[in-house]
């Protein structure tokens, strides 16, 4: 059961967070308007569709970003002003132990990184999927379609090449298959001037294809047709790399995503594994940030909430910087996916013991 004490600062954290994030999302909004407003004219979007397919789409993954930071700012600022309230001090007179205290904003804490655990994992990419169609219609307008060089793993010993891929018309030009047995050797080599998609068989239509294949005992067969119908394994999708973009995936599809990368071996696996960990991990983020901004702002000082507002943005983007910098060893050194998402939240978060241990004396 909630106690007053718990329901008055539950309360505080709640409505200071929602008030925040209110606040901000208008600031935000308001000067991506005035950046994007002759965009949205040049290419006749209504007021419908940018406030429900843009705005609507925009909000959730803007609140995931930025909620531990936000959530920062309010524990900041309430809990500030109950200190220089003497509003703490009272709390603590009554005989309600520091420690106690600290326990409504576990609960309100637990509550928003539910929710953010929530969005990222299942909400946020679909509305991602719904702002990317929409900044590439009415913003970028230069969706890319043609890709070139592609090369990619298709299965395991199958190495799937193309000098250059036609999204929209799924062709795709200078094709080449090859298959490897258990030992690296190549037995079976298939290569077309153009592939294009067939919807209704679900196979490729190829021109002037030629298949070698090679035995065991090293003899070659080669044979040519001038067009013919094949099955590659392969369907338009491997080539379309934007269809491939994480941040429009549910976790689920996700999970299966850096499977069938670390078959195809296109060296995505890291940055995929990257979003994942960041969807799952994150939420942690907004408990740390809480209990740094309450031993932070506990105490009354000379500097008011002004002071304590200071010193937690420069935490606060402090740990944002670190984390990017994690990110960055994960892409290009020897990092771990993993590693790279919980080492900011283990070193915040062994600061957030320590500054609430010392926090009563």
């Amino acid at each position: 059961m909630l106690k007053r004490l718990d329901r008055y600062i539950l309360s505080k954290y709640l409505k200071t967070f929602l008030l925040a994030l209110a606040l901000i999302i208008v600031i935000v909004i308001t000067f991506d308007v005035s950046e994007k407003l002759d965009k949205f004219i040049s290419h006749h979007a209504t007021f419908g569709q940018v406030v429900t397919d843009y705005y609507f789409n925009f909000i959730p993954g803007f609140v995931n970003l930025y909620s531990p930071l936000f959530i920062f700012i309010a524990v900041l600022f309430f809990t500030s002003k109950m200190a220089g309230n003497t509003e703490i001090i009272a709390i603590l007179g009554s005989g309600i132990s520091y420690h106690r205290m600290l326990r409504p904003y576990l609960y309100g804490s637990l509550i928003v990184a539910v929710v953010v655990l929530l969005l990222g994992n299942f909400i946020i990419p679909l509305s991602n999927r719904h702002l990317i169609d929409f900044e590439e219609h009415y913003v970028k307008t230069k969706a890319t379609s043609y890709y070139s060089n592609l090369h990619f793993q298709s299965e395991p010993g199958v190495q799937v090449y193309a000098e250059s891929y036609d999204v929209k018309q799924q062709r795709g030009f200078k094709f080449c298959r090859e298959t490897m047995d258990a030992k690296g050797h190549m037995t079976r080599r298939e290569t077309a001037d153009i592939i294009v998609y067939d919807t209704n068989t679900h196979l490729w239509r190829s021109t002037n294809y030629t298949l070698r294949t090679i035995d065991s005992h090293g003899n070659e067969t080669l044979s040519r047709e001038g067009f013919i119908t094949v099955d590659y394994g392969i369907t338009p999708e491997d080539f379309d790399l934007l269809s491939k973009r994480i941040e429009t995936m549910p976790t689920p599809a996700l999970l299966q995503h850096i499977e069938r990368e670390k078959i195809r071996g296109t060296g995505t696996v890291k940055e995929a594994q990257i979003e994942l960990n960041q969807r799952l991990l994150n939420p942690l983020a907004i408990i740390v940030m809480t209990f740094i901004g309450v031993a932070i702002a506990s105490r009354k000082t000379r500097g008011g909430i002004g002071m304590h507002l200071a010193i937690g943005i420069t935490l606060a983007f402090g740990f944002i910087v670190f984390m990017k910098v994690t990110t960055v060893f994960a892409i290009g050194g020897n990092l771990s996916p993993f590693m790279a998402v919980l080492l900011p939240q283990l070193v915040f978060g062994v600061a957030a013991v320590y500054l609430i241990y010392k926090a009563p004396k």
